[in-house]
């Protein structure tokens, strides 16, 4: 079989201070887009990122694009070091998918970055006015977990990988769930420290701000396959793409069942994931146990991936 790669981008939670700053001190290009996110924004993006505090950048207004420039600044210093990079399909975890979509070409940086900014405020309004929060359960089989999640009146969020699903929803009603796991047949379930409830029913209102953003939005075939969060498939006619990305905010994530489909139905055989943390790779060994995965989040990393590159391992 001839090796195929594909792209993996991180999803919130995964930032981190200082996430870009080593690469936008030695790479111009890396430099360059967080220069014209920072004008873009209207406010420096990267002194965030760079520097923190911790506190700023974690909000969910701040992350989110933050994720955002750092996988592309990632990517693109990974061109400009191996020109011959040839990816084959591409995929992100929840706000990564936006990653996806920009890196295969669906939309330019700024288009990208802009479409980002309205969800991720509109993401943190609705935090700001609902009480919801997330819950990680771990060890239990998927239609035990959506049984719970029913009888708990909360929603899948995400499927990470087999054994670990996330339910979202009502603060109180999330305790709940917590409560009832291991009568479930779960092995453990712990609430997460999270701004609110995503990808549930309580991020309505920034449903419809994205919807709308979408539908305003010039959207172009992307170069490559692009797997979306909700169905688990390649998207590339316009309309499909607006709906996945818009439905991707209160609709369940589902990642598991993205890496299956990137590997059994387009056969890609390596990864390498572009974002903070190594997150990715995790949830990949967790549901292909061996898939090959390289990681790059700073120049360490990016020497790493490099040398596996050049050797023809990915």
């Amino acid at each position: 079989m001839n090796k195929k790669l594909a792209l993996l981008f991180s999803g919130q939670g995964a930032q981190s201070v200082g996430m870009g700053k080593d690469l936008a001190s030695e790479f111009s290009v890396a430099a360059a887009l967080f220069r014209q996110a920072d004008e873009i924004l209207g406010y420096s993006l990267s002194q965030i990122a760079f520097d923190g505090p911790v506190e700023k950048l974690t909000e969910t207004a701040v992350c989110q694009p933050a994720l955002y420039v750092h996988g592309l600044a990632c990517l693109a210093v990974v061109k400009e070091k191996f020109p011959e990079l040839d990816f084959h399909a591409t995929a992100g975890l929840s706000l990564g998918e936006f990653t996806a979509h920009a890196a295969a070409g669906t939309f330019d940086f700024e288009t990208g970055l802009r479409l980002v900014d309205k969800r991720a405020r509109a993401m943190q309004l609705a935090c700001d006015t609902t009480e919801g929060t997330m819950a990680a359960i771990i060890g239990g089989a998927e239609d035990r977990v959506r049984d719970l999640a029913a009888a708990a009146d909360v929603d899948v969020a995400n499927l990470n990988s087999p054994g670990q699903i996330v339910l979202s929803g009502e603060t109180s009603k999330i305790a709940l769930a917590v409560s009832l796991a291991k009568e479930y047949g779960a092995r453990k379930a712990v609430e997460l420290t999270v701004a609110g409830a995503f990808h549930s029913r309580l991020m309505e209102s920034a449903y419809q701000t994205l919807k709308t953003a979408l539908e305003e939005t010039p959207l172009a075939t992307p170069r490559v396959p692009v797997v979306c969060n909700v169905d688990a498939t390649s998207v590339d006619e316009a309309q499909t793409i607006r709906r996945t990305l818009a439905d991707q905010v209160t609709g369940s994530v589902c990642w598991a069942q993205s890496i299956e489909y990137l590997i059994d139905r387009l056969h890609i055989t390596h990864f390498l994931e572009l974002g903070p943390g190594g997150v990715i790779a995790g949830l990949v060994g967790r549901t292909r146990k061996g898939t090959p995965v390289t990681s790059v989040s700073n120049v360490p990393t990016l020497d790493e991936a490099l040398a596996v590159l050049r050797a023809g391992e990915a």
